[in-house]
């Protein structure tokens, strides 16, 4: 089973920055500052940082805001003053030590607008995240929340942060919060929180909840990887029918993932040997036009197939009159609703269509859901969309066929 890749920690390293609220880290803003709270002797200090920073000597800068660690005797103020300084600058140097050092002080001092104290949590927190200290990286982040910050984009590091951290049952307690808010808004869930709860269903080995994050995956995000993953998921879901295989080999067709010259082969036999000569003949075409029939070893083989199903569609032809009235004559519907598909997958949409409504109404059926997913499958194909999304949505049944028409009616939703 593939495992859905994880919300990329190195892409959310390269994308994280240190970034504040300009205030917090202007260097124009805090050298002026800096000149009336400051001793002439630091202010000259903080005066040359500015001009090296304004140089793009960054690290000449910072090494110039550190000698105004060796004058004694600061205020709190200057202290103050001079770590908003060095922020400003660890910034722009990429000093990730000296970003949560300055950080750290300043929020301990309690002396900024509250929310500039936010801001000045959040770049704290993105510090230690880039850092890759996951523990203190969700403490600041949880801290940015509790003192009533409301930045979305914080909580996919927030997230990742408390699951790199140890704390993966928080984690996954945080991303269930939000994808109920973002159900309850009808707003699009994100995909990291989706993938985040797809992997850890299936570390824990929660097989519907697997299914349901896949399902979800597939319904908002649409990747080819989430489809693959969900339709080889239905196969081992227990009490799944065998007799579904042609079924799913049907969707898989629909969504282009059927490139092997084995699974072209197979359906088509298998659309042969289940009375639908006309389904099979578009199988094997679509195999030719992809090159995956009609080449090498086998392709005499191929040639074998393509007039076997040809012949079926002759015979099928020949004996569609007198095989129809037989099948409204019979006391149940089950040939009507065969013979309908078979000629809605052959091109006769209208007929197959009216032939398969008339054999469920007549009642009697092997398997009824089965054919109600047939029709809706006819219905979309003939382009009744809104029709077919009614008729999938009304199957049933725990044996796999009730999921297929779920599949189908998501892959309506992105025709």
């Amino acid at each position: 089973m593939m495992q859905l890749r994880l919300s990329r920690i190195a892409v959310l390293i390269a994308a994280i920055g240190f970034a504040a609220a300009p205030e917090l880290t202007n260097i124009a803003a805090n050298t002026a500052y800096a000149q009336e709270a400051m001793r002439p002797e630091i202010g000259r200090i903080v005066q040359s940082a500015g001009e090296l920073f304004k140089a793009k000597k960054y690290k000449d800068a910072l090494a110039k805001i550190h000698e105004a660690d060796s004058v004694g005797g600061k205020t709190v103020n200057e202290n103050f003053t001079i770590e908003r300084m060095r922020l400003s600058i660890a910034s722009a140097a990429n000093d990730n030590d000296t970003v949560i050092r300055s950080a750290e002080t300043i929020i301990s001092a309690g002396k900024l607008p509250s929310k500039d104290q936010l801001q000045m949590i959040q770049v704290l927190a993105n510090a230690y995240f880039k850092a890759g200290n996951y523990a203190k990286a969700s403490q600041w982040y949880s801290r940015y929340y509790a003192d009533g910050g409301t930045d979305p984009s914080l909580r996919p590091y927030m997230i990742q942060a408390m699951n790199q951290g140890g704390d993966s049952a928080k984690a996954m307690k945080e991303v269930m919060n939000d994808l109920a808010a973002d159900e309850k808004a009808g707003r699009t869930p994100s995909l990291s929180n989706l993938e985040f709860y797809a992997n850890a269903a299936l570390k824990q080995k929660d097989m519907a909840g697997y299914t349901t994050a896949l399902e979800k995956l597939v319904a908002y995000h649409g990747k080819k990887e989430y489809w693959v993953n969900l339709l080889n998921n239905v196969e081992r879901k227990p009490g799944y029918s065998e007799r579904l295989k042609l079924d799913l080999y049907r969707l898989k067709l629909a969504l282009g993932q059927v490139s092997k010259t084995s699974d072209y082969m197979d359906s088509s036999l298998m659309a042969i040997q289940a009375g639908y000569p006309g389904e099979a003949t578009k199988i094997i075409d679509a195999g030719y036009k992809a090159g995956a029939l009609g080449a090498g070893n086998d392709a005499e083989r191929h040639k074998r197939l393509r007039d076997m199903a040809a012949k079926a569609v002759d015979e099928a032809t020949k004996a569609a009159a007198t095989a129809e009235a037989d099948a409204k004559q019979a006391k149940d519907g089950n040939a009507l609703v065969s013979l309908g598909f078979a000629a809605a997958t052959s091109g006769k949409a209208q007929q197959g269509i009216a032939m398969m409504e008339e054999g469920i109404k007549k009642g009697g059926l092997k398997h009824p859901e089965d054919a109600k997913l047939h029709l809706g499958i006819a219905q979309l194909q003939s382009g009744k969309k809104q029709e077919a999304i009614k008729t999938l949505k009304s199957v049933q049944g725990k044996d796999g066929v009730a999921d297929l028409a779920r599949y189908w009616v998501l892959y309506a939703g992105q025709k």
